[in-house]
């Protein structure tokens, strides 16, 4: 835990949109996994089934594109004030280990049954991602060979990987499904994961009409297109680092943006945008969303310096590992304890909504202000830290 003493004007040296795109993507997470109904919600607050993409979906991708930018600040800062190359591999190892474990104990929560639990998980594949990409960038940045070319090399690694999980997906056999596969049980990342995970430690509701648990969200090679987000996060902390005008990092970061969702738009009909298994297109797609939002969240932040409405998202971009496991701990309770109403049994979450918003108001408002209630109720408490300066770190 880390104890910060001062307020906002020492959050002034750094990139105020970095903290408060983080604490965006943190609120819109709270916001579409705890609607009072799956039954009515508004399109834009759920995942796409399959193929395509909503704005829901671009929600995580961004938050590891943010982690790209913000590891990239901190690792150089740290390197030119001469910290060892070493000694910052075995902190993101350490924290790496660290993440993971956590994640495991959210998935877990609170049975802790070793016989199903999940094993894949936003914060496992968050840990997984930060430590190659932190060992990378020390590698690409530290290394004499590779430091004046570093962004290039970090480039050309990206498009291999996502060339590659695309060449994976379209040309390697599944046995008993073929080649090319690309729906929710035949395709080679599902297998894998079918294979080496087992469904009973894979995402619950990762099914297949007929097939029960067929796919995970997280798996193990779909982690090759999310490391690929991340590094574009990279790239995107090595331009804001350059000696450049406010105006021409904004226009850079646009432009780029712009790019990569007309790539991803475009390649889209020989592989679909499918967040599911996070095609390569889809990778395209939502980096140069994350992009673009990062871009505007710049300029309307550190360039206009028009901040009068970033408070709350900044609290929760503080304090986000934090703020996103106690959503969790939030959503997993509410569904657990049950209160007697009326001679009927509720769990806590079905009662807020129908006595709550549901009994005056049309179910996909109702749906809605009640996900919003938990929004509050968990910036509430986050918010406690942060008027004590207290920032949670790993």
């Amino acid at each position: 835990m880390e104890k910060i003493d001062s307020g906002v004007g020492v959050r002034d040296t750094r990139l105020m949109s970095l903290d408060v795109l983080r604490g965006l993507t943190i609120a819109g997470m709270i916001l579409v996994t705890d609607p009072g109904t799956y039954g009515a919600v508004y399109w834009p607050l759920l995942h796409a089934q399959w193929n395509g993409a909503t704005p829901t979906d671009m929600i995580f991708p961004c938050f590891l594109f943010m982690s790209g930018v913000a590891n990239t600040l901190s690792f150089a800062a740290r390197m030119e004030r001469g910290a060892d190359r070493g000694a910052l591999a075995r902190h993101i190892a350490v924290r790496c280990v660290v993440l993971f474990v956590i994640g495991l104990l959210v998935n877990g929560f609170p049975d802790y049954d070793l016989h199903t639990v999940r094993i894949p998980g936003i914060l496992q594949r968050i840990a997984i991602c930060y430590l190659c990409g932190g060992l990378i960038y020390l590698w690409c940045r530290g290394d004499g060979r590779f430091r004046e070319c570093g962004s290039w090399v970090i480039g050309a690694l990206t498009v291999c990987l996502l060339g590659g999980y695309w060449a994976v997906l379209k040309l390697v056999p599944v046995p008993g499904f073929g080649v090319g596969r690309l729906d929710s049980v035949g395709n080679v990342a599902a297998y894998v994961d079918r294979a080496v995970i087992g469904t009973r430690h894979m995402w619950a509701y990762g099914t297949t009409p007929g097939y029960g648990v067929t796919y995970d969200p997280e798996g193990i090679l779909s982690t090759v297109t999310a490391l690929a987000t991340l590094l574009i996060g990279v790239l995107a902390g090595e331009w804001m680092r350059g000696r450049r005008s406010d105006e021409k990092k904004a226009l850079g970061l646009a432009l780029a943006g712009l790019a990569l969702v007309l790539a991803g738009w475009f390649l889209h009909p020989w592989l679909p945008i499918n967040k599911k298994i996070l095609t390569s297109t889809f990778a395209l797609f939502s980096s140069g969303v994350s992009l673009l939002a990062f871009c505007v969240c710049f300029v309307v932040l550190d360039v206009r310096r028009w901040r009068w409405w970033a408070g709350p998202a900044l609290i929760f971009g503080t304090n986000a590992i934090f703020a996103f496991v106690l959503s969790n701990v939030i959503t997993t309770l509410s569904d657990r304890i049950h209160v007697r109403v009326g001679g009927g049994n509720l769990n806590l979450h079905a009662w807020g909504y129908q006595y709550g918003f549901a009994s005056w108001m049309q179910p996909v408002h109702a749906s809605l202000a009640y996900a919003i209630t938990i929004v509050f109720l968990n910036l509430g408490i986050v918010g406690l830290l942060y008027r004590k300066r207290i920032f949670l770190r790993i």
